[in-house]
């Protein structure tokens, strides 16, 4: 952990005490809100079939997923040390730091290990679509990581057809999105938070894409005009049950950033 993550973790933690008891989706909207604009970054994890996997903490660059694995350990957090300890169960199955116990994808967080979250996805409409998929199997029966094994999942989307006014009705901000893909051994290709603001809904993400490449909100509405569909998780309260959806949070519409950047 280098200083400038050192200096923001201390900050992020100031945040999360000062937000108390607050909502679970208000917290993950106040927290991912703080790493706005942070450079969309690639790859700074470490570890594979063949090297010895590292507990990275990096808050100079994120990715689509390494957002979401802070944003979910900073909640959970009240000191350094838990959200070490939060970071890895976030993270790693069985909070092992091991790159076969790492959560690839981002159907993991329901189904595998210990769960993170709840997939509502089929509750939240009667238009989802359930396939089969090999996770981790290319069309050409190559590996997409090669020392990881197969998985059999299903996994359900709701079609971006069927995305209407009644589905965002249904939605709460901080449910995490993943833009769902028709790619074999995919189960999504993006992630982000779904957050309503003043000006509307919008995809809270670190986009990878060319002209943005940093931690943005972009329309929700728009956004999902030009993807397959969307998986929805939502975080598991500590005394949930499996399988018992969250209970509906008094949502106001998040403050908007000082400088919102669409896209």
């Amino acid at each position: 952990m280098d200083a400038y993550t050192s200096e923001k973790l201390g900050k992020l933690l100031e945040i999360r005490h000062q937000a108390g008891s607050a909502p679970t989706g208000q917290l993950n909207e106040r927290i991912s809100r703080e790493f706005m604009h942070t450079p969309y970054a690639a790859g700074r994890l470490e570890g594979s079939a063949t090297t010895a996997e590292k507990l990275v903490v990096d808050f100079r660059g994120l990715d689509c997923f390494t957002y979401l694995d802070y944003v979910e350990a900073v909640r959970k957090s009240t000191d350094r040390d838990s959200f070490i300890h939060n970071l890895i169960q976030t993270r790693y199955q069985d909070t092992e730091v091991n790159f076969v116990k790492r959560r690839h994808f981002f159907t993991d967080w329901a189904h595998a290990g210990h769960p993170l979250t709840d997939d509502l996805t089929a509750q939240l409409s009667s238009d989802s679509v359930t396939v089969t998929k090999h996770l981790n199997q290319q069309a050409n029966g190559n590996l997409y990581l090669p020392g990881l094994p197969l998985v059999e999942r299903e996994i359900t989307y709701i079609p971006s057809t069927s995305i209407d006014e009644q589905l965002l009705s249904r939605l709460q901000t901080g449910d995490y999105i993943g833009i769902y893909t028709d790619l074999p051994g995919l189960d999504v290709t993006h992630t982000g938070l779904f957050v309503r603001t003043a000006a509307g809904p919008v995809l809270r993400n670190a986009s990878s894409k060319k002209m943005q490449r940093q931690v943005m909100d972009a329309p929700f509405m728009e956004y999902v005009q030009h993807i397959p569909g969307i998986v929805v998780l939502r975080t598991r309260q500590d005394d949930q049950a499996p399988g018992q959806p969250a209970a509906a949070q008094n949502e106001a519409p998040a403050a908007p950033d000082p400088a919102p950047v669409q896209g």
